[in-house]
C-alpha cells in the first residue's frame, strides 16, 4: 500500500501549511515520517500543523476512495446469432460507427462506457461469433474460466424471419453451455456465480425515476435494504449459465411487412412473444425488441447493458404494450404475466409447437413464361427454329389426306430424305442447303446434322404451304 511522506519546509517561518511533498513509499509507513518539532511558545504553529495534517489526510482518503470506485476493466459482451440477423450492425450502432463491415469467424469491437459521476471512462469488449457453427471453437479467445464472471451473453433473434427464432435461440444457448462446461470452472466458483444470478433475479424491483442530481451508479445495499424474496417458479432459471443473458430481437420494423405480405395478426406476434419469454425465464434473461432502421430501443439497450455489467442506475420499467418495442428486464416476468398473452390466442394453443404455427412461407416459383436464363421467352411470329417449323408443319396438313395418314407420310418423307442424302462439297451439285455450315462445324468439333434437319424441315414447310394454297384452304387466324 502506498503512503505519502511529508517534511517541514522552511520551519515555522514557511507560509501556508508549511508542508512539502517529499516522496512516495511503497510499504506501510506513518503518514508523517518524522515528528514535527514544536518549540515552546509556538502554539499557533502547532495548530497550523494539525490543520495541515487533517487536510492532507482527507485528501489522501478521497484519492483512495476514488481509486477503489473506478470503472472495472475487462468486461465482455458475447454476441450470438444467425448470419444476417444484424449482430454487427446493431453493436456498431451502439458504438457510434456507421459502417456495415461484415466479419468472419470472431469479430471484435468495443463500447465506450462513461461514468459521469466519477468522470471515469473505460472500454467494454464486444465479441461477435460468426453464424456458422464451424467457428464456435473461436470462443476460447473471447472467454476463459477467469473472465467468465465478467461476461454478459446476448442472443440475437431476427424478427424479419420469425420462423427461425426459437431454433436459433436454442442452438446458440447450447453452444455457450458447451463452451462453459469445457472451461472447467471450479465447482464452488460456478455455484457462486449461479447463486448470484438467482439472487439478482429474485431481488428485482420496479425502478424509480432518477432525478438529475441522483447518482448514476447504484449505492451498495446494506443489511437494512435486504427484502424478503420469493422462491423461483418451476420454469425459472432451469438453465442457469452463471452469467447474465439478454435476448435481443432485431429488425422489429419488419412487423408491418409480416402483416401485409404474410397475413400475420396480433395472435401471431403474441404467440411468438410468449415462446420467447418462456425461453427467457429458463435462462433468467432479459428481452428487448430493437430496430436499427427506425432507431428503436437502441439507447435503452445500451443503458440496460451497462446496468447489468457496471451496476449503473436503471430507471426504465417493463414495456409490453407495443408489439414491436417490447422490453422485459430480467426478474420482472413470470408465468402469470405471460398468461395474459394467451388470452388473445384463438386459433392456436399456447403449448403448441412453435414451428407448427409460425411456419416459413413457401418460396415463390418463377413465371412459366421465363426461360432458364431468366429472360422472357419471345412469343408470336418472332418464334423461330425447329419448334416453329414443326408447329407450322402440324398446323397445315394436306386436306386431301386423313389426319393419321398425313402425319405418317410427313414423318416417313422426313426421315427418308435424311437417310438418302449424301454429303458433298460445299456448293457442288447435290449438296443440301446448309452443308457449308455443317462442314465448318466438323472442323470446330461441333456435332453435325442440325443444319440438315433445319433445311429439310424448311423444305417440308414450303411443300406443305404450296399444297395448302393449291387447295384454297385459308390459313388459321393466328397465322393470317
Amino acid at each position: 500500500e502506498r503512503t505519502f511522506v511529508w517534511s517541514r519546509e522552511g520551519g515555522a517561518r514557511g507560509p501556508g501549511l508549511g508542508l512539502a511533498f517529499v516522496g512516495l513509499r511503497e510499504k506501510m509507513a506513518p503518514v508523517l515520517e518524522k515528528q514535527l518539532p514544536v518549540s515552546a511558545g509556538t502554539g499557533d504553529n502547532n495548530n497550523e500543523d494539525e490543520e495541515g495534517q487533517n487536510l492532507w489526510s482527507s485528501i489522501l482518503s478521497e484519492v483512495s476512495t476514488r481509486s477503489s470506485s473506478k470503472l472495472p476493466s475487462g468486461k465482455n459482451i458475447l454476441i450470438f446469432g444467425e448470419d444476417g440477423s444484424g449482430k454487427t450492425t446493431l453493436m456498431a450502432k451502439l458504438q457510434g460507427a456507421e459502417h456495415n463491415k461484415k466479419g468472419r469467424g470472431l469479430e471484435y469491437l468495443y463500447l465506450s462506457v462513461h461514468d459521469e459521476d466519477r468522470d471515469d471512462l473505460t472500454r467494454c469488449n464486444v465479441w461477435i461469433l460468426d453464424g456458422d457453427l464451424y467457428h464456435k471453437g473461436l470462443l476460447k479467445f473471447a472467454v476463459s474460466a477467469q473472465t467468465l464472471p465478467d461476461c454478459l451473453a446476448i442472443f440475437v433473434a431476427d424478427m424479419s424471419r420469425p420462423w427461425t427464432i426459437m431454433d436459433s435461440l436454442k442452438k446458440w444457448a447450447s453452444v455457450l453451455r458447451d463452451h462453459i462446461d469445457k472451461l472447467k470452472v471450479q465447482p464452488e466458483d460456478m455455484r457462486e456465480m449461479e447463486q448470484k444470478l438467482v439472487k439478482s433475479f429474485q431481488e428485482y424491483t420496479e425502478p424509480e425515476e432518477a432525478s438529475p442530481s441522483s447518482p448514476q451508479r447504484r449505492a451498495p445495499a446494506g443489511p437494512e435494504d435486504e427484502a424478503v424474496v420469493l422462491p423461483l417458479g418451476d420454469n425459472v432459471l432451469t438453465h442457469n449459465l452463471g452469467i447474465p443473458v439478454l435476448i435481443v430481437c432485431t429488425k422489429c420494423d419488419a412487423v408491418g411487412v409480416l402483416e401485409k405480405e404474410h397475413d400475420y395478426r396480433d395472435e401471431h406476434f403474441d404467440f411468438i412473444q410468449s415462446h420467447i419469454r418462456q425461453f427467457c425465464l429458463q435462462y433468467g434473461a432479459g428481452l428487448i425488441y430493437t430496430s436499427v432502421k427506425e432507431e428503436k430501443n437502441l439507447d435503452l439497450l445500451y443503458k440496460y447493458i451497462v446496468h447489468k455489467l457496471y451496476d449503473f442506475q436503471f430507471t426504465t420499467p417493463a414495456l409490453v404494450v407495443e408489439k414491436d418495442a417490447v422490453f422485459i428486464p430480467s426478474g420482472w416476468d413470470n408465468e402469470k404475466k405471460i398468461g395474459i398473452l394467451h388470452e388473445n390466442l384463438s386459433t392456436v394453443r399456447p403449448e403448441d409447437p412453435f414451428e407448427d404455427f409460425i411456419t416459413k412461407p413457401p418460396v415463390r416459383k418463377e413465371s412459366p413464361a421465363r426461360t432458364a436464363s431468366g429472360s422472357p421467352r419471345p412469343a408470336g411470329r418472332g418464334q423461330t427454329g425447329v419448334s416453329a417449323a414443326s408447329m407450322a408443319a402440324v398446323k397445315k396438313p394436306d386436306p386431301n389426306m386423313k389426319a393419321g395418314a398425313a402425319n405418317e407420310g410427313v414423318l416417313a418423307n422426313f426421315f427418308n430424305s435424311l437417310l438418302s442424302k449424301k454429303t458433298g462439297a460445299p456448293g457442288s451439285p447435290g449438296t443440301p442447303v446448309g452443308a457449308g455450315v455443317q462442314g465448318s462445324a466438323k472442323k470446330t468439333g461441333q456435332k453435325p446434322g442440325l443444319t440438315d434437319v433445319q433445311a429439310e424441315l424448311d423444305r417440308m414447310t414450303r411443300k406443305q404451304d404450296s399444297m395448302v394454297s393449291s387447295n384454297n384452304v385459308p390459313p388459321p387466324e393466328s397465322e393470317a
